[in-house]
């Protein structure tokens, strides 16, 4: 069982890879990403995935707490070695990895659209896309003519290291371009896996509530950007903008926050100026590294 976040057993399906991930399995193998001088390792070292169902540190059956202590941390070590060989591969080909994380309804997909749409002429993107099943919004990113590969997580709840290296096997991001990961719509477990991304981006809609940081501190913890959404219908809500940023900062004092609409374009430009500032710093670690050989 996986004591960090429960998630149901499930079949996860990554477009372009040869087989299915039950997350039941023991094997060794290689990724093999577009560079044919990196090889990227991912290895299972005999160990075995098994997401039951339950809540994340659930008592289970025939298992002590401090079984279940262990299992938790075996699961997050072993993705942090596949974020860990994802992060170095990124940084080897000055891709900014950027993971988009909200809650169901945020306005992600829309959001992502359009700044796709805005910048894909200016900018070499590529999108991976997280949902428990059907490949839409894959679909809807690559109508925007950027190369989108979709991930189905089954029952599972969130995106992992090892799903992420197996989809830049197919993807094949180009070297200097940005990366955007969207995440299975949940606001829990995504904080706990890291993929190896640069920054992990919160997107939260002004209809879910100004409480939402303080109901989910792991991940506005983790985010190193809020993206408060949907503020043309403040109007018509009762949202307390002040009060969602003071509590996003109660959490994370450092945190970035952008105010926007992905409908009417306000805010977009900010979000834009960190999406260049940020890959800018990226090429420059990049180049930097190219010219040492370090």
């Amino acid at each position: 069982m996986c004591t960090v976040c429960g998630c149901g057993e499930g079949e996860t399906h990554i477009e372009g890879h040869e087989h299915p991930h039950d997350h039941q399995h023991n094997h060794e193998h290689e990724h093999h990403h577009h560079d044919q001088n990196h090889t990227h390792n991912h290895s299972h070292h005999d160990h075995t995935h098994d997401y039951g169902q339950g809540p994340a540190h659930a008592h289970a059956p025939g298992l002590s707490q401090t079984r279940m202590v262990q299992i938790e941390q075996d699961i997050l070590g072993k993705n942090n070695e596949y974020a860990a060989a994802n992060r170095s591969w990124f940084n080897t080909h000055g891709i900014l990895a950027l993971n988009l994380v909200s809650s169901p309804g945020s306005g992600k997909t829309s959001l992502l659209t359009r700044c796709i749409d805005d910048l894909k002429d200016e900018l070499n993107l590529a999108v991976i896309e997280g949902d428990q099943q059907t490949a839409n919004d894959a679909e809807r990113i690559r109508e925007t003519g950027v190369k989108a590969l979709q991930i189905n997580t089954g029952k599972g709840c969130h995106l992992d290291g090892h799903m992420v290296g197996h989809a830049l096997e197919t993807l094949q991001p180009d070297d200097g371009s940005v990366l955007f990961i969207e995440n299975v719509g949940n606001l829990v477990c995504p904080a706990a896996f890291d993929l190896g991304e640069a920054h992990k981006v919160a997107i939260l809609s002004v209809t879910e509530g100004e409480d939402k940081p303080i109901k989910y501190p792991d991940m506005f913890h983790a985010a190193d950007l809020l993206l408060l959404n949907k503020v043309d219908l403040l109007p018509y809500l009762d949202f307390d903008v002040d009060l969602c940023i003071e509590y996003a900062r109660r959490v994370n004092p450092g945190i970035k926050i952008i105010q926007l609409s992905a409908t009417t374009g306000e805010g977009m430009d900010s979000w834009y100026q960190w999406i260049r500032a940020t890959q800018q710093i990226s090429m420059i670690d990049y180049k930097s590294t190219a010219a040492t050989g370090v």
